[in-house]
């Protein structure tokens, strides 16, 4: 259990905390049909592949060279999921807005036409990647580890180990399609408000920790 390389996954996956990132992926992925899942799984394995390896092999000279934190990060990643995530806990957007709408067309009688359904592409990196996947933290992870290996062996099995991460993302929003196509609207409704909640709860937690961490190294210099 002391290896690096299994560290860093269990401090992955502890982090991502895949029933929770499940229950976020319902309201992305609704709009989607099998097809379209399957390939915004994939495209989500290969984007925290790239994003976790990254920070492994060149990290800690990018961020120098960039002149950004790893706590600027974390704190630009709470920014961005507090956007996506308090529309859900206020019921303004995912299936609390399409059963309003809904329940407003048998009202009137009406039957109108289904409103277009985003490119996947264009959700693909923001929200479902970053910041509902992988952050600041995650970065920070990666260039810790990378910066404990004694050699190129050890970055070598820490970075079968961010494979090995990236690969539970992509099933998890995999999974994410099939639990959507098995649940009804309303107890969607009931999943994206709590969703919402929790999403806004963590969304809280980056932004106090980045803006904490990002006072204390101006504090200490």
């Amino acid at each position: 259990m002391s290896h690096p390389a299994l560290i860093l996954f269990l401090a992955l996956f502890g982090l991502y905390s895949p029933v929770a990132a499940l229950a976020s992926y319902l309201p992305i992925v609704r709009p989607y049909n099998h097809g379209q899942v399957n390939r915004l799984a994939l495209g989500l394995a290969f984007n925290v592949a790239v994003f976790v390896l990254a920070a492994l092999w060149v990290g800690e000279p990018l961020l120098k060279l960039l002149g950004i934190s790893t706590a600027a990060l974390t704190a630009t990643g709470g920014i961005a999921l507090a956007y996506a995530s308090i529309p859900l806990m206020r019921g303004k957007a995912g299936a609390v807005e399409e059963l309003e709408k809904l329940q407003e067309r048998e009202r009137q009688g009406t039957a109108l036409p289904p409103e277009p359904v985003p490119d996947p592409k264009s959700i693909l990196f923001t929200p479902l990647s970053f910041p509902l996947t992988v952050g600041g933290t995650t970065f920070a992870f990666g260039v810790a580890a990378s910066a404990s290996a004694t050699g190129t062996q050890d970055k070598v099995a820490l970075s079968i180990a961010a494979l090995c991460f990236a690969a539970v993302t992509g099933l998890t929003l995999y999974l994410s399609g099939h639990v959507q196509r098995r649940i009804s609207l309303k107890g969607a409704m009931i999943l994206d408000r709590v969703a919402g909640i929790l999403l806004t709860a963590i969304a809280v937690i980056l932004l106090a920790n980045g803006f904490t961490d990002l006072v204390t190294a101006r504090l200490n210099q």
